[in-house]
C-alpha cells in the first residue's frame, strides 16, 4: 500500500504539472475570445482536474485485496 501511495502521489504531481502547462498554452489562444470566453475557460479548466485527481486518490487509499496466509 505504501508503494501505491508513493506512485500515486508522484503521478498526481506530475499530471497536475503537465495539466497546468497545457492550460497555460491554451490560455494564450483563449485571450482572443473576450472576457466571457476567458471566464468560462478558466472556470472549466479549474474544475476539470478534480474528477481524475479524486479517482487517483481513491485508488491510492483503497485497501489491498485480502490474501489468506499460506496453509502450512
Amino acid at each position: 500500500m505504501r508503494l501505491r501511495i508513493l506512485f500515486g502521489t508522484i503521478g498526481l504531481v506530475a499530471a497536475l504539472a503537465l495539466y497546468g502547462l497545457g492550460v497555460a498554452a491554451l490560455a494564450a489562444r483563449v485571450r482572443l475570445g473576450g472576457a466571457f470566453v476567458e471566464f468560462v475557460f478558466y472556470a472549466a479548466a479549474g474544475l476539470a482536474w478534480i474528477p481524475p485527481a479524486g479517482w487517483l486518490v481513491r485508488w491510492m487509499q483503497r485497501a489491498p485485496p485480502f490474501r489468506p496466509p499460506p496453509a502450512g
